[in-house]
């Protein structure tokens, strides 16, 4: 059936097909998480949407790719790179490591170097997705009355719920980093930290502006709930965040930024809408209190078997309705993940803000 009915990935709006063929896995090398999947096609070759240009030598297209992603073409001692020149007859230049730039292909026919490009292509949406998150779109709430109330909610199940299995003071949240998550971005390069902050941009014209008059959004931070379906194996606890007026607008601008965001290929889409959640106890803390930005539902495997849950049973009986306050959300980042700016909070790598 997989044969009859192939796996289509879409990239950048076009439709590729994956042909179905034993993968061959490269292991304790440099490129240890390579795995070369065969054969990729375009639905139609010739590829009519690919920039190719015609030469005195035939044809050429060239393709940014973050210098991070190279070792993926190359392969086990520039294996993926010969099998990739052989099947396709072209000649594939890649930049030395480290090096921004742009990986060119070359060849005497139109069809081979757009198969080669449509293949480098859908490796590189494989193996993109496998990296580590960089920067996380975000709605800082670490204002001090929140901040204040917290640190209270901290101290008061310190005191009153120690004793459960798993509750220390390791889980919980760094006040100065309390925000709202929209999504998590992988972006490898300076180019593409650019893209994402001029796509914000964009939103904020096409349609936050309309969706907030250019005021603020006041919110209420109150109440509490996690992530899974057993309250006594919690793994992230979180506060509950809504609109004072009753409005969905807060909704509308994640959704729509996640959209836009999934749209240009700088987001993979984790949820039909956003969780609108501030985090405020993770036992991901226990082991690095850096992690930012990922709920349960979005870790790997491995994270998920270092993770050491906690019995919240009592904590969601006695704070259920506990109210962390109000505050004013003025404005959505590109946060940088594993930063510090000068208030405690993430460095931003691009910011719009309503008013």
């Amino acid at each position: 059936m997989e044969v009859l009915r192939p796996t289509l990935i879409n990239i950048d709006g076009r439709i590729y097909r994956k042909n179905h063929v034993k993968e061959q896995v490269y292991q304790n090398e440099e490129e240890d998480d390579f795995t070369y999947s065969g054969v990729i096609d375009c639905m139609d070759e010739p590829c009519d949407s690919v920039l190719i240009e015609q030469t005195d030598r035939g044809y050429r297209c060239s393709m940014a790719v973050p210098s991070a992603l190279y070792k993926y073409i190359i392969g086990k001692k520039g294996d993926t790179k010969r099998r990739l020149e052989n099947e396709t007859r072209t000649s594939i230049t890649i930049p030395k490591p480290g090096i921004e730039g742009e990986i060119v292909i070359t060849g005497q026919q139109r069809v081979g170097v757009a198969s080669a490009q449509t293949r480098i292509e859908v490796m590189l949406e494989s193996f993109r997705r496998k990296q580590p998150f960089t920067h996380f779109l975000s709605f800082a709430i670490n204002q001090p009355n929140i901040q204040e109330q917290f640190l209270k909610f901290r101290e008061r199940v310190l005191d009153e719920c120690s004793q459960d299995r798993g509750i220390d003071s390791s889980i919980f949240q760094n006040p100065a980093k309390l925000h709202l998550t929209i999504g998590t971005l992988i972006l490898l390069n300076e180019h593409e930290v650019t893209k994402a902050a001029e796509l914000l941009q964009k939103c904020k014209e096409d349609f936050i502006n309309n969706l907030t008059g250019g005021k603020p959004l006041l919110v209420r931070m109150e109440g509490i709930e996690y992530m899974n379906d057993d309250p006594s194996m919690v793994d992230v606890l979180y506060g509950k965040i809504q609109m004072k007026n009753g409005t969905d607008v807060l909704q509308l601008i994640a959704d729509g930024l996640m959209e836009r965001f999934v749209a240009s290929g700088l987001l993979e889409k984790e949820w039909d809408r956003v969780k609108l959640h501030a985090t405020l106890m993770n036992t991901l803390f226990r082991r690095d209190p850096t992690v930012e930005g990922r709920t349960s539902g979005a870790l790997g495997k491995q994270n998920m078997r270092e993770r050491e849950s906690f019995d919240a049973r009592n904590v969601l009986k006695k704070f259920e309705n506990y109210h962390f306050g109000e505050v004013e959300l003025n404005a959505v980042h590109v946060s940088q993940r594993f930063s510090t700016d000068s208030s405690g909070f993430y460095a931003s790598s691009g910011a719009i803000d309503f008013s």
